[in-house]
């Protein structure tokens, strides 16, 4: 096996069919925009033999079956609402965010700007702006990985213990998965966002919002029902969803199994009419409000290709903007 090192020049014959990035920037070419084509390859200098190493396992296929099969086994359901305190055991002054483990002095200005409004959500602060010394200095203040808890943060997401989180689970493992509820598009604290408008949501959604969802998910969990989150999945990609910049099928369907009991359930929630009508305006209006649900709903299934020797499969990737981190 050959391996070109980076700066290795591109001579690949004319009858050689494009792949990967070559096929992105074809396809842009054809339609007449300039395109600056960079010869890059995947090995760093020094690596070459780790990867000759990890192709050349004779483990790999096998294990990779494997793992490919013990995720395609694993299955989503929602099985509850709550607050993150309470999902997640987050204490007071405890702030998950996406991505590897970071300190304050490297994290990126969405990153930062999200923690500042989440302190102000917390009443750790009355103005945000205030909420960067308190970072800085560390003292009550501790940030953590989602993944360390189980968890998703989307974009630049954040958790902190008042939050309502999603909570999904694996029949067959009971492995659970948590993320919280999406705020929508536009100014959001997911984007670093934390102006009265952002709060005044949030705020919404922690009193009214997560408490009907809560109702409704424990109502048709208790009447022997299911929020099948993966069926949903299933289902929205071949309606032409793809999980992430298009979730409007998934939304709805959502909706249709939940909405029913969101009415019926108000009053155990101690909400009204208005509230209901407010809360299904909110979800149903907002596209990108299952993405919250199909993310930790791949987390399980990826957890499951976990841990199986010679598998090259990898458990999670996330980032927080400055960093990326994996799990094998």
């Amino acid at each position: 096996m050959t391996l070109l090192p980076p700066s290795a020049p591109s001579a690949a014959p004319d009858h050689v069919v494009a792949a990967g990035a070559d096929l992105l920037a074809d396809a842009v070419a054809a339609q007449a925009v300039p395109v600056t084509r960079v010869d890059w390859r995947p090995p760093m200098p020094g690596t070459e033999s780790h990867l000759a190493t990890v192709a050349a396992d004779p483990r790999r296929r096998a294990a990779n079956a494997s793992a490919l099969a013990a995720m395609l086994d694993v299955t989503a359901h929602l099985v509850d609402v709550a607050p993150a305190s309470e999902a997640l055991g987050l204490p007071a002054g405890q702030f998950l965010h996406a991505g590897p483990p970071i300190s304050w002095d490297r994290a990126s200005g969405p990153l930062r700007g999200a923690l500042m409004g989440a302190a102000a959500l917390e009443g750790l602060v009355d103005d945000p702006e205030d909420a960067a010394e308190l970072f800085a200095s560390g003292g009550s203040v501790e940030l953590e990985p989602c993944h360390h808890r189980g968890a998703v943060g989307p974009m630049a997401g954040v958790v902190s213990p008042s939050m309502w989180v999603f909570v999904l689970a694996d029949p067959a493992t009971g492995r659970r998965t948590h993320c919280t509820l999406n705020e929508g598009l536009g100014k959001v604290l997911r984007y670093g966002a934390y102006s009265p408008e952002v709060l005044t949501r949030l705020r919404w959604m922690g009193d009214v919002l997560g408490p009907l969802l809560q109702a409704a998910v424990r109502t048709v969990r208790d009447t022997g029902g299911s929020v099948d989150v993966t069926g949903i999945l299933t289902q929205m990609l071949q309606m032409g969803d793809e999980a992430h910049n298009r979730n409007r099928a998934g939304t709805l369907m959502l909706l249709r199994d939940l909405g029913p009991a969101m009415v019926t359930a108000a009053d155990a929630a101690g909400q009204g009419a208005a509230d209901v009508a407010e809360a299904l305006r909110f979800v149903g209006g907002n596209d990108h409000f299952f993405l919250n649900l199909a993310m930790p709903a791949c987390k399980p299934a990826r957890a499951a290709a976990r841990a199986i020797p010679g598998s090259t499969r990898v458990g999670a990737t996330a980032r927080n903007r400055p960093e990326l981190g994996t799990q094998g």
